[in-house]
């Protein structure tokens, strides 16, 4: 057994010296190893210090290089630019003593001719004392000859030159007020152009009808519904004509009252999104719709005033201004027309230096009894006026509103200018409509007035009926009864013939002397 401890004993021995033995090794190996590493990290870092140093070394030398070339670059740009300003400079100073020399002629001209003139003056000196001698000599035997005294001949003479100035200076004020009048038209063209060329409006043509698209034929018979009764309410609230025929997917809504026309279009376009068409639908639809077309009544209005630039209107002249919108006159929208009177007005106001503020507001207003035209009896002039003046409106656009139909005599510039405005915006091509047929009966009717007096000859409407030009016979009409006879024919015009705008009347009479020479 003691054996067998002791074997134990120098085993265990031997262990421990083998393990401190690997241990030694291992810490030898892994210091060698480590050593190994630093020793390739440092030589690593060596080439990565060399080639950094290479690299910088060129870099270096680049930098150097761009830099001499942009020195070179600068200077040569700076040679050129010093021999660009040394050629002006020379230009310049040999334009400068061109320019010396060209003085310096012009002074020795200017002092040669002050020479002559001084000369000349020499010479009228004497002349003109010889002149008085003669005329004294001429007086002297004009005195002898007629046997008048010098005073009595100058009175004479004073008489017959004043008589003769009379009659120039009556041809000058004659001609000079032919200039002015020419100057006067002249400069109300320009006037007149140059606001048609600052206020341009958009000109919509209104019908009285309205078509609304469908999204299939069949929705044409849930719009009649059972027995026609969907049909018959909504035409019943809305107060306007449907028409369901056989063109496709479309149905047609006809009034001559604009606003029932869009009030209806609205509801029906809405039924038409909810799918829903029953009595009890549509009286909400139209209801709904009322409210809309209220709203943008109110909105129309309020954008007008704002776009030409006139506040503080009373709330219920501005609802009657989006009522215009919905208003027609001759095929022009109506609101469209007092925005184009308004900016039309303001421009020439500016230009005449007038109150150019006032002449937009009442341009804008003047026709805003065609908005109750239908609902009040009278012409829209006075219902324009007493609406004015109901809402308090100012008394000079409320005189602007009763003189733009000439049923007042305008007492003010603005006045006036609305008178012009509402002409220019009504009479120009364009601006509104009228069928083929009432248009060929109204030339019609404008050469039968005119061949229906006494010496017309012939008779041409022209410029789509805007003038009519009569040929009279120089036999039977002389000038006077020519000028009386345009008077005439243009009473007779505006008394059996409704038109737009105005129509120029020009009377001709013509006398040719012929003969021949044989």
């Amino acid at each position: 057994m003691k054996g067998i401890s002791l074997t134990t004993s120098v085993y265990v021995v031997l262990a421990v010296i083998a393990l401190l033995i690997g241990v030694l090794c291992g810490y030898l190996l892994r210091k060698y190893l480590a050593e190994a590493r630093i020793a390739s990290a440092e030589e690593a870092a060596r080439r990565i210090i060399e080639e950094a140093q290479k690299e910088a070394d060129a870099k270096k030398r680049e930098a150097i290089l761009e830099a001499k070339e942009e020195i070179h670059q600068m200077r040569t740009d700076a040679e050129r630019e010093n021999r660009e300003r040394r050629n002006e400079i020379q230009r310049q100073e040999r334009r400068l003593l061109q320019k010396e020399e060209a003085l310096d002629r012009k002074l020795e001209g200017l002092e040669k001719k002050e020479e002559n003139l001084y000369k000349k003056e020499q010479e009228l000196a004497h002349r003109s004392s010889q002149l008085d001698e003669l005329l004294k000599k001429h007086v002297a035997e004009l005195e002898r000859i007629s046997g008048l005294t010098t005073e009595e001949a100058r009175t004479i003479l004073l008489n017959n030159v004043r008589e003769e100035i009379k009659r120039e200076t009556a041809l000058i004020i004659k001609e000079e007020e032919a200039r002015a009048k020419e100057e006067a038209d002249k400069r109300a063209r320009e006037i007149v152009t140059l606001a048609i060329q600052k206020g341009a409006a958009d000109i919509v043509a209104e019908t009285t009808v309205s078509v609304v698209p469908l999204p299939n034929d069949e929705m044409k018979g849930r719009i009649i519904g059972r027995e026609g009764r969907n049909i018959r309410t909504l035409e019943t609230l809305t107060g306007v004509d449907l028409i369901i025929d056989d063109t496709p997917e479309a149905v047609i809504l006809s009034s001559f009252d604009p606003i029932r026309r869009e009030t209806a279009r609205i509801a029906l376009e809405k039924l038409i999104a909810d799918g829903r068409i029953h009595p009890a639908r549509i009286e909400e639809m139209v209801e709904k719709a009322q409210k809309e077309i209220e709203q943008k009544i109110r909105e129309e209005g309020e954008e007008a005033a704002f776009e030409v630039g006139v506040h503080n209107i009373h709330p219920e002249l501005i609802k009657l201004l989006g009522r215009l919108k919905f208003r027609t006159s001759y095929g022009q929208n109506v609101l469209k027309h007092s925005l184009e009177v308004a900016y039309l007005a303001g421009a020439m106001a500016s230009e005449l230096g007038a109150n150019a503020q006032l002449a937009k507001r009442a341009g804008l207003l003047h026709d805003i009894g065609k908005a109750v035209d239908h609902e009040i009896e009278g012409p829209h002039v006075t219902i324009g006026a007493d609406l004015a003046r109901k809402y308090r409106e100012n008394p000079e656009v409320i005189h602007c509103i009763l003189a733009h139909h000439g049923d007042q005599e305008p007492e003010t510039v603005e006045a006036v200018l609305i008178q012009a405005a509402d002409a220019i915006s009504a009479a120009r091509p364009g601006a509104r409509r009228e069928t083929l047929e009432a248009y060929l009966k109204r030339l019609d009717k404008l050469e039968e007035i005119a061949d229906s007096f006494e010496g017309v000859e012939k008779s041409f409407a022209i410029q789509a009926g805007r003038e009519v030009r009569i040929l009279v016979k120089p036999e039977v009409i002389d000038d006077i009864q020519a000028a009386h006879l345009s008077r005439e024919i243009v009473k007779k015009i505006e008394d059996s013939l409704e038109y737009p705008g105005q129509i120029k009347v020009t009377v001709i009479r013509e006398t040719r002397y012929v003969d021949y020479a044989k």
